[in-house]
């Protein structure tokens, strides 16, 4: 199974922000409890970067600036693992674990954002294959289907 196949529910969790918006603005689309990722793209719609919830909690810790005058490009994490939409989601997820990440964002070729992949998501989607091959191949072995 390929992340492209889960893209309905990597796409509800994308939410983008460009890289000269106010960390302030960062921080209220963060608000939402299901939201812990943003996707922080230059005037292109190219990902540049992405902002977490621990991102903008280190910001306020360290009262480093004024949240309304510092820009998600100041705060965002450059260095992005990222993930394609013909990957499979096996190996995403393997690459989520090892790395200790819950969400990771999924770019197209051209680098613009393709949606936002939640470990909960993949896992659930990669269940249902093997609940689906499990079904058919105990159809096949009992003979169910091919009379």
């Amino acid at each position: 199974m390929r992340v492209e196949n889960i893209q309905p529910v990597a796409l509800q969790r994308q939410i983008t922000i460009e890289a000269d918006a106010s960390v302030a603005d960062a921080a209220k689309l963060l608000s939402d409890t299901h939201r812990a990722l943003l996707v922080v793209c230059d005037p292109d719609g190219v990902m540049v970067g992405i902002i977490t919830k621990t991102d903008v909690i280190h910001q306020i810790a360290g009262n480093l600036g004024n949240l309304d005058t510092l820009t998600a490009a100041a705060v965002m994490t450059r260095d992005v693992t990222s993930c394609r939409p013909d990957d499979l989601l096996h190996d995403v997820l393997a690459t989520m674990k090892e790395q200790g990440f819950v969400h990771i964002p999924v770019v197209d070729q051209n680098g613009r954002p393709f949606g936002v992949v939640n470990a909960r998501d993949a896992l659930q989607a990669l269940l249902r294959d093997v609940t689906n091959e499990e079904l058919l191949l105990r159809a096949y072995v009992m003979g169910i289907g091919y009379r």
